[in-house]
């Protein structure tokens, strides 16, 4: 009795642990795709984005967003930046974008790695039940975590459409210190990535993360034979 009720807790266990990683692996698998040349080359072509009243055209965003975006991915120091220049020999970014960039890279390093180890111990864990002949557990984990999933997405899509200048606001208050995240709207990182740019990239990772537990769903569904 004792090595079943033990069992028993390690599959509930498993399938807690399912249902938990099934939305952070969602949420940060729309991430890395959102943290791609495409994505930028698209969102500086869509319909009303906003011009640089700066003097940024669009080869010149084009020409510097993929530098930023570069160095959150490569394992470069902060100097990767800072020795950027434009053609009359200013420096692209300040002092304060500089330090703000590090704390971005910090940030989206750590986001990739926890990614990585929750994809690949998602994968694992629901393989190992499936070979253990607990299909049915792996299964109502991976359903029951894409239906949370479809819950925050919702909550995430009402909190957008209702103020997003407000969960801008919070997002970074929980992610950066400080007010290091503010600046001029004549700095680069503003030019370059103006609140739309936010805007639809949160969009973007809404809009992903719901069709990606709308398919972990339909795929249990589907490995069931259509029922529940």
């Amino acid at each position: 009795m004792a090595a079943v009720g033990s069992r028993d807790l390690v599959l509930r266990l498993a399938r807690w642990l399912l249902i938990l990683m099934v939305p952070v692996v969602l949420v940060l698998t729309s991430v890395r795709l959102l943290m791609t040349d495409a994505f930028i080359r698209l969102e500086y072509r869509m319909p009303g984005f906003p011009e640089d009243g700066y003097g940024f055209t669009l080869e010149d965003r084009l020409r510097w967003a993929p530098i930023a975006l570069d160095y959150l991915m490569n394992d470069e120091g902060i100097e990767f930046l800072a020795d950027l220049e434009f053609d009359n020999g200013e420096p692209v970014y300040n002092a304060r974008e500089l330090r703000h960039m590090v704390d971005v890279k910090r940030l989206t390093q750590g986001a990739l790695k926890v990614w990585a180890l929750s994809l690949g111990a998602l994968v694992l864990l629901a393989g190992g039940l499936s070979l253990s002949g607990e299909r049915a557990v792996a299964a109502e984990g991976l359903r029951r975590g894409a239906e949370l999933t479809l819950a925050i997405m919702v909550a995430l899509g009402l909190a957008l459409f209702l103020g997003f200048s407000i969960f801008f606001v919070g997002f970074h208050r929980v992610f950066f210190q400080g007010n290091t995240w503010l600046f001029a709207y004549s700095d680069t990182l503003i030019r370059l990535f103006p609140e739309r740019f936010w805007r639809d990239a949160f969009i973007f990772v809404a809009l992903g993360t719901l069709f990606g537990a709308l398919l972990v769903r339909g795929l249990v569904r589907w490995l069931r034979g259509g029922g529940r």
